[in-house]
């Protein structure tokens, strides 16, 4: 059973003027114990929206969220066992307390520990999780008096208090410099192994959403395009917006002339996307229309969401949400060959997983 189950969820804000906007439309997915799900997209492609429905902060406007297999869950318990790492962890935290007053308050909300001894114990136990030690030394400091990775620490010991079953992780790392970026996203990763969590990385970084994450799933718009195990989905992107995704991916084993080519891959993407923009008109088909190079007739139509061939054969559980795999559908017409060249580049650059992504 899953710790966290999404059937159909779709978000919905209301409009100024006609039809509220739709930022999530039917999604569905399941959140493991001990596994990482990634959520990549650009900005705008609704991965805030579902963080925000599945931490209660806004009401869906249909679908179903299944806590444990429960759909009827009290506020109070959903709240405990769903916890989120918010993204900027010099808003996250209140300047005016301590890093005791941060963790206190919601070890004794909860009923994890009682007042005195026992809270103390508690708290020094949390940072010593997240490696902030001594910890009676980081405890009396306010948050204007850390660094922006201790900041980020503390507020990830801050979600661990209620002991939750779910974390949402918020492109945890985004705001922080890049030495300490890895650093924090192993203590995740070490965290969720110990303590057996189901965790949602919320990035648009495919390299950390590669290293970190059993499985991913990219958004466009509103609706996962392309989903399946990470290095399926990274490594051999089937959906056109991966492969441009993968293709504006920088990477640091990438030669110069693959950069310059990944550049102008991206150049004509845009320019096409805003020729293309002018004339189609996507109504209930492919969402990704306008800016795919192997737009067709049939993509009109909502495309079905169907099995991708693993490497090996079978059916390895990598999907995607598109015409040209779709039994029966028409030959799609050849790319162009600026995309075709940038996608070739980024297989060319991404090679090993190398390094620490950055």
């Amino acid at each position: 059973m899953s710790a966290l189950e999404v059937r159909d969820l779709t978000v919905e804000y209301a409009a100024a003027r006609g039809k509220p906007f739709r930022a999530v439309d039917s999604l569905s997915f399941s959140l493991d114990a001990g596994r990482t799900l990634a959520l990549v997209g650009e900005s705008g492609s609704g991965k805030s929206s579902v963080l925000r429905a599945l931490s209660r902060l806004v009401r869906p406007a249909a679908g179903s969220i299944l806590l444990d297999g429960r759909e009827q869950v009290r506020a109070r318990e959903y709240r405990r066992a769903v916890q989120m790492v918010f993204q900027d962890p010099f808003a996250s935290l209140n300047p005016s307390h301590t890093v005791d007053h941060h963790l206190r308050r919601p070890l004794l909300a909860t009923g994890r520990a009682r007042r005195g001894e026992q809270a103390d114990e508690a708290v020094a136990e949390l940072l010593r999780q997240v490696n902030l030690t001594p910890a009676a030394d980081v405890a009396r400091k306010r948050p204007h008096e850390l660094s922006g990775g201790q900041r980020q620490r503390v507020a990830i010991a801050r979600a661990l208090a209620p002991e939750p079953s779910v974390l949402l992780a918020d492109e945890p790392v985004s705001m922080l410099d890049v030495s300490i970026r890895l650093e924090i996203l192993n203590l995740l990763d070490r965290l969720k192994r110990d303590r057996r969590l189901a965790l949602l990385y919320v990035t648009h970084d495919l390299a950390t959403a590669r290293h970190f994450s059993a499985d991913i799933m990219v958004m466009y718009r509103g609706q996962v395009v392309e989903r399946g195990p990470s290095d399926q989905v990274i490594l051999d992107p089937r959906h056109p917006y991966t492969r441009l995704l993968a293709a504006a991916a920088p990477s640091t084993a990438a030669t110069r002339e693959q950069i310059r080519e990944a550049r102008r891959v991206r150049q004509a993407a845009r320019a096409r996307r805003d020729a293309e923009r002018r004339e189609i008109v996507v109504g209930d088909g492919c969402r990704f229309r306008p800016r795919c190079p192997f737009a067709m007739d049939v993509c009109a139509q909502r495309p079905p969401e169907v099995p991708v061939p693993a490497p090996s054969g079978g059916d390895g559980g990598h999907r995607a949400l598109c015409w040209l795999y779709a039994e029966g559908a028409p030959a799609a017409p050849e790319a162009p060959a600026t995309e075709a060249a940038g996608t070739a580049a980024s297989r060319a650059g991404d090679g090993d997983r190398g390094g620490a992504p950055a």
